[in-house]
């Protein structure tokens, strides 16, 4: 499993293989590209919603941080002893067994690319929407139906309006254009993501800068007179708040928080996917896992702290119409847009939706890029369909690409940005506990493994991520069933599938 066992290009089965092709840089973009895309600009206000604190709202993210950062200096072992295509797919295999491999493969394309994807991509179009109504969610072209709402025992899920309005019909158009784009090859797709990557980590510095500089009375009266009001850990909250149907203590309140924190950080591992494709993976792989969460998390906690520089946290009745409704009732929860508008008038929240536009797209690139790279994997190993497993003349694996892409497309069809993330950060948690479950797993079973980087404080730091992590789910599953149990479900489908498909391949192979 050391660098040297790792699949060279070549031609196998008639078809050239995938090439190195990422160097540090491109590496590191890739991790910032893949983690920044809108929900740094929206998820704030939701948080905010939650907490009713300002002193909350940035231990969400500083504690999202914290985590976000010790998956990444764990990961890095794993990277950096199986530097393969597929990434985390590889690690479950490897640890755990086939099942745990398959059963991520198969969650990443029902539900967390995937869905990711069409969220990020329906949110492209939402913001081109600000400069250009045509493109709007009540533009229908063509509308199905309604689905629910279904009142399940676990929570309502629904309603959800199927069909192809013009808002969608922009945002499967980016994953197409975006999809053809990189099954012309890893250099195109890695110039694009380092393009768009430097532009919008230089608007989210930006916009953090302007949060230091231009504040408003207004904010820094209601936010940081009394920064840690209702943050005492013996308080008791009520959840949802203003509803009573829970009273819940400050940590459980936190952990129940960052759904939207956790969305706006993750697919830093997706580095790992395209592992097969970095030059000198032992050192760059760590390394750039390590520069890109670091970087980011950074910029995200400074973001925040701009917010409630320049945004009460729940509005000024008497201000601008941005102030009025502040951090927590910006308008369709578009936190900076907001921030802009009140800096400079209609002219910044323009700028605001320009800068998340490329914030975005250049997300989705790094998505749809790395994506492919698990489906490519699985196939390679029988768990997929044959023809996914082989690359084009481009060295792209095209036919990945296209499967993630009709599928993501699809997903767009059925959901609002919202709704198509309900399912997907209990998911995401469930496969990071059993990745660093298998770290551990690995360190005893193959100790004389080659580990050109060892995970830093091992183990203390991978056993605490696992305790945080753990706490989430608990809580997400008392307090949130309906953004859990339907991920818990798609997860456990898949072991049927699993042996189902296990007993079709060794017909095949028993036939042949």
């Amino acid at each position: 499993m050391a660098e040297a066992a790792v699949p060279r290009a070549g031609v196998a089965g008639g078809q050239t293989e995938l090439v190195k092709g990422l160097g540090l840089f491109d590496s590191t973009m890739i991790v910032c590209g893949s983690m920044i895309g809108s929900g740094i600009f929206i998820v704030s206000a939701d948080i905010a919603g939650q907490v009713q604190s300002p002193g909350l709202l940035l231990t969400v993210w500083i504690v999202s941080g914290i985590m976000t950062l010790i998956g990444a200096l764990s990961y890095g072992e794993l990277a950096a002893a199986m530097p393969q295509a597929g990434g985390q797919y590889v690690y479950l295999r490897e640890s755990l067994g086939p099942m745990w491999g398959f059963l991520y493969g198969w969650t990443m394309l029902l539900v967390i690319q995937t869905a990711t994807i069409a969220a990020v991509a329906i949110s492209f179009a939402k913001f081109t929407g600000v400069m250009v109504p045509w493109f709007s969610a009540s533009g229908w072209i063509w509308k199905a139906g309604t689905m629910g709402p279904w009142h399940l025992w676990f929570g309502t899920l629904g309603p959800y309006n199927v069909g192809l309005n013009t808002q969608n019909l922009l945002a499967i158009a980016s994953i197409v254009f975006l999809t053809w784009l990189n099954s012309r090859g890893l250099r195109i797709g890695a110039i694009v993501q380092n393009i768009f990557t430097v532009t919008k980590t230089g608007s989210l510095a930006a916009l953090a800068v302007i949060g230091i500089v231009f504040s408003t009375a207004v904010a820094r009266e209601a936010n940081f007179t009394h920064f840690w009001r209702n943050a005492g850990l013996s308080t008791m909250h009520p959840y949802p708040p203003g509803e009573s149907t829970w009273m819940v203590g400050t940590l459980t309140l936190v952990a129940v928080a960052m759904v939207g924190s956790l969305f706006a950080a993750d697919a830093w591992n997706n580095i790992t996917f395209t592992a097969a494709e970095v030059k000198n993976p032992s050192r760059n792989l760590p390394l750039s896992l390590a520069l890109g969460t670091i970087i980011v998390m950074t910029l995200y906690i400074l973001a925040n702290f701009a917010y409630l520089r320049i945004l009460p946290i729940s509005g000024d009745p008497n201000g601008h119409a941005a102030l009025a409704r502040g951090i927590q009732y910006a308008s369709e929860s578009r936190v900076g847009t907001a921030a802009l508008e009140v800096v400079f008038g209609p002219v910044g929240a323009i700028v605001m939706a320009i800068a998340i536009l490329i914030s975005g797209f250049g997300c989705n690139n790094g998505l749809i890029l790395a994506g492919a790279r698990i489906y490519y994997a699985m196939a390679k190993d029988g768990l997929f369909f044959k023809s996914v497993g082989k690359v084009n003349r481009f060295h792209a694996p095209a036919a990945a690409l296209v499967v993630q892409c009709i599928w993501a497309s699809i997903l767009c069809l059925s959901g609002t940005y919202s709704q198509l993330l309900d399912f997907l950060i209990f998911a995401v948690l469930i496969f990071y506990i059993l990745t660093l479950g298998g770290l551990f797993v690995l360190r005893r079973t193959r100790p004389n493994m080659e580990r050109p980087y060892r995970a830093i404080g091992y183990p203390v730091l991978p056993a605490l991520y696992l305790v945080m992590a753990v706490f989430i789910e608990i809580q997400l599953l008392r307090y949130k069933p309906q953004y859990t149990w339907p991920g818990l479900i798609i997860v456990i489908l898949g072991v049927p599938v699993y042996f189902l498909w296990n007993r079709i391949r060794k017909s095949e192979s028993a036939a042949a």
